[in-house]
């Protein structure tokens, strides 16, 4: 059976606002997601990234903007055709805590494809989240 979904809690000892920022910003985003974003930051607005040491880059669609504690794209799934239709939801859920910003990351929707083309794309993603959202935390503590 093929998992789903894709989750990750962390606090990060910054304002609610300082974590929206950079999640929902050109500026913000190219700090640690990949090296070059560029974002239309409504429903329907079209997101970019690009990571120029991986030699990649995708495109997401703006789903859900409540600022500032709710945002999510949906954008394709790795390995992929680039014209397939099959999309996930990233959704970053935020929440002040005593110590600064609860952060929840949920990316789902990999069942709808393949098991072998769902369970490469979300070990692909799991392992990525990772790395990305440690660089988040070290982009917020390194600007303050």
């Amino acid at each position: 059976m093929v998992r789903d979904r894709i989750e990750r809690e962390m606090v990060l000892r910054h304002p609610v606002e300082r974590v929206w920022a950079a999640l929902t910003t050109a500026e913000g985003l190219s700090r640690w997601f990949g090296s070059v974003a560029e974002i239309d930051l409504r429903p329907g607005g079209r997101a970019y990234f690009r990571w120029d040491d991986l030699g990649q880059e995708s495109v997401a669609t703006v789903a859900v903007v409540e600022p500032p504690h709710r945002f999510a794209f949906r954008w394709g799934i790795m390995f992929l055709p680039e014209d397939d239709a099959s999309r996930t939801l990233v959704e970053f859920t935020l929440a002040p805590v005593p110590e600064g910003t609860r952060l929840r990351l949920v990316e789902s929707g990999f069942a709808q494809v393949s098991d072998d083309a769902a369970r490469a794309a979300h070990q692909a993603n799991s392992h990525g989240w990772n790395s990305e959202l440690a660089e988040l935390g070290a982009y917020l503590d390194a600007a303050g």
